[in-house]
């Protein structure tokens, strides 16, 4: 089969370190419904969704390769058909790792900045990945989104940014009213993990966050990247606290304060969770360096 990619242009893990590999024989995937039609699976790795019916399957994300067996007996559990579109909803293994099962049969798509990202490998969380192999990667790529018209809804697949990466995309279902927001939120965790190394922007990903939310309504269930499921109430407070965490590091920088010294007085401990991927150092140390690629009167960096 030959694979082409397409460039569609249409108006439109948080990955810890790991110190060893887990034992894929141990992971369960369970399965939550959502709505008719729409659930979401979890095992290891990023949170995963599905959209199935009588037009097929769609998959955002798929977790680790020796994950791919399970995910698709899950799959199959719901009643639904083997999988006949997966999205990336960015680069990170824990999202994308099962691509090269997949890939094998099912059409993959993503942001641009996604397929290049997994074609040229690199380091994440201190995790150093190969490149993928062709199969692998993102057949077709999109801009600014796309729109999956299938199984009696329309799925948004929206880029309107980035900020976890440079690749973020959310994905909408209008009428299940069931939003997917990969990394750009994570239910389990007091701080975002800002991928700076990656095209990730703390600043932009508070920008992000509003136009997830100008998306959702009250009713409206939110799939996380990694967590559980959660409302708009808790999208706004995540986005809410990361706006915070970077107006207070403008403040520092407007005021001359070095690094060293907002690290020391940590002004987001009140936050922090033991044992968190993503501490509040971590977190303000992302913010810093997010405004030093911003222009200086974005940065207050003079």
């Amino acid at each position: 089969m030959i694979r082409k990619t397409i460039l569609l242009v249409a108006p439109l893990f948080a990955t810890p370190a790991l110190a060893q590999a887990p034992d894929f024989s141990k992971v369960e995937i369970r399965a939550e419904t959502l709505a008719t039609g729409v659930a979401v699976l979890f095992g290891a790795g990023g949170n995963i969704g599905v959209s199935h019916g009588p037009d097929g399957t769609v998959l955002i994300d798929d977790q680790f390769a020796p994950l791919t067996g399970k995910i698709e007996a899950a799959v199959a559990a719901l009643g639904a058909t083997p999988v006949r579109f997966l999205v990336n909803t960015h680069w990170h293994f824990d999202h994308s790792g099962g691509n090269e099962n997949f890939g094998k049969t099912a059409t993959i798509l993503a942001h641009r900045t996604v397929r290049v990202r997994l074609a040229a490998g690199g380091t994440v969380a201190g995790n150093t990945l190969p490149p993928a192999p062709p199969h692998a990667l993102p057949e077709i790529t999109f801009d600014d989104g796309v729109q999956f018209h299938l199984n009696g809804d329309t799925i948004e697949a929206v880029f309107s940014g980035g900020g976890h990466t440079d690749g973020d995309t959310v994905l909408y279902w209008r009428k299940a009213n069931v939003l997917h927001t990969g990394d750009l939120m994570m239910s389990n965790a007091p701080f975002p993990f800002i991928d700076v190394g990656s095209g990730g922007n703390a600043v932009t990903l508070v920008a992000t966050l509003d136009k997830a939310l100008a998306m959702t309504n009250d009713q409206t269930k939110v799939i996380p990247g990694h967590g559980p499921v959660v409302t708009r109430t808790e999208l706004k407070a995540w986005r809410d606290r990361i706006a915070d965490g970077v107006e207070a590091v403008r403040k520092a920088r407007a005021a001359k304060q070095t690094l060293e010294g907002l690290l020391a007085a940590n002004p987001l401990k009140v936050h922090d969770r033991p044992g968190a991927f993503i501490n509040a150092d971590a977190f303000v140390r992302a913010v810093w360096r997010s405004l030093d690629a911003m222009p200086a009167a974005d940065g207050h960096k003079h």
